[in-house]
């Protein structure tokens, strides 16, 4: 086993300007690392981190999140195992796929991405991260949840302070302390409306959730208050950044852009190849039920396990050529790459996949397809070169672009 002396420190800055080198050092010569400050064994390699989410013999387990979550969201179906994480999945996973999610909510996000299109689609010029990325998804879970849009920059400070939290990996006591005061304003905020909606249902997802019930068991005031604090920060944040890294890369590959722009049944294949290219998440923590051996030695029982999907996904081992974008590689299967059986690890594989894998992929197909749309010439705006910040999360925080706007017909 290696420690973190030997390769950049994953909270030094040099790590945060460009990781990719640290990670393809960590692959190769230190793919289990001790990290004293954050008291956690670093993995790396694709087939670890692989076997960690998969956990087919039950050797980890998602305690972590007591500490690393609970505090923001409250308990949440993250945090649940065996019979408890199925029943609760099971009351919230039909309202992600099929007729749910084609039939209530595609018309949701059509409407949702062409509302923030309209602002800007005859002006010749856009940020697509502040004009479109970070409202798009958050506006769309809020509509679907039937909540008041009017309160989106209330959400959005929200979320920003939830991922905040989750990667204080320094122990910032500010950013704790503002993430632990987000429990509280979203419960003051969320607990009557939902109280509300169990007396008046509609056809909202909120709805929904109240009325769901599986082997007798429904969800709580506090279950469904914490599973949509989970679901506004992690859909959220990841579209978000999934849909700002798409163009940044699409942009920057212009062949590429070329190809997505003149089919759109590409989308998909472009999306997958973001998720392992640049994913929106760059690390997920597990804990070990027992000892365990990975490669580079051994874990001990009862530790934090930190999972680099933003290694894995790059793994040379596993994807050919790894460094280099390319919607059309064959060693990624975009058929599964929105399912528990995906190829790459952006949702996390196993019984903790993403639950709104499809919603995210709706979300990116509609509002990439849109966004071509509206902007057929799109460029980069002269001089400027996308930037990815981030730790824990990680995507572009500005993406200026131009375009002749589109004349109606």
């Amino acid at each position: 086993m290696s420690t973190a002396q030997q390769v950049p420190d994953i909270l030094s800055p040099e790590f945060a300007a460009d990781p990719y080198p640290a990670y393809r050092l960590m692959r190769d010569a230190s793919p289990l690392i001790w990290h004293e400050a954050t008291q956690s064994y670093i993995i790396s390699r694709y087939e670890d981190v692989e076997r960690v989410f998969k956990d087919k013999k039950g050797e980890f387990t998602t305690d972590n999140y007591d500490w690393q979550i609970e505090p923001v969201h409250g308990k949440t179906i993250l945090q649940l195992s065996g019979r408890e994480h199925a029943v609760r999945r099971a009351l919230v996973a039909p309202a992600f796929r099929g007729a749910d999610l084609q039939e209530k909510f595609l018309p949701v996000i059509e409407r949702n991405s062409r509302e923030l299109i309209d602002a800007f689609r005859n002006s010749g010029s856009a940020d697509l991260v502040n004009g479109y990325a970070t409202r798009f998804p958050v506006n769309v879970i809020a509509d679907m949840l039937g909540l008041d849009k009017a309160d989106h920059a209330r959400f959005h400070r929200w979320y920003t302070s939830v991922i905040a939290f989750l990667g204080n990996l320094s122990g910032d006591p500010e950013v704790a302390a503002a993430g632990e005061r987000t429990r509280v304003d979203f419960a003051e905020y969320m607990l009557p409306i939902i109280r509300e909606r169990r007396e008046n249902q509609g056809d909202d997802l909120l709805s929904t959730l109240c009325a769901a019930e599986v082997d007798g068991v429904r969800m709580s005031d506090e279950d469904i208050k914490a599973f949509c604090s989970l679901l506004l920060a992690a859909g959220g944040e990841t579209t978000d950044k999934a849909i700002a890294s798409i163009f940044a890369n699409l942009l920057l590959h212009p062949d590429q852009l070329a190809a997505v722009r003149a089919d759109r049944d590409l989308i998909p294949r472009a999306f997958a190849e973001t998720l392992r290219y640049t994913p929106p998440v760059h690390m997920i923590m597990r804990q070990s039920a027992t000892e365990v051996e990975l490669s580079g030695g051994t874990i001990p029982a009862g530790v934090t396990v930190t999972c680099l999907i933003g290694a894995a996904n790059r793994d040379e081992s596993r994807y050919r050529d790894p460094d280099r974008f390319d919607i059309f590689r064959d060693d990624l299967t975009t058929t599964t790459a929105f399912s528990a059986a995906a190829d790459h690890l952006a949702f996390a594989l196993g019984r903790h996949f993403c639950v709104g894998a499809l919603l995210a992929k709706a979300e990116v197909e509609i509002g990439v397809s849109q966004l071509l749309d509206a902007m057929p010439d799109i460029r980069l705006a002269d001089g400027f070169d996308p930037v990815e910040e981030g730790v824990f999360t990680r995507g572009p925080q500005r993406l200026p672009v131009r375009f002749t706007p589109v004349t109606a017909a």
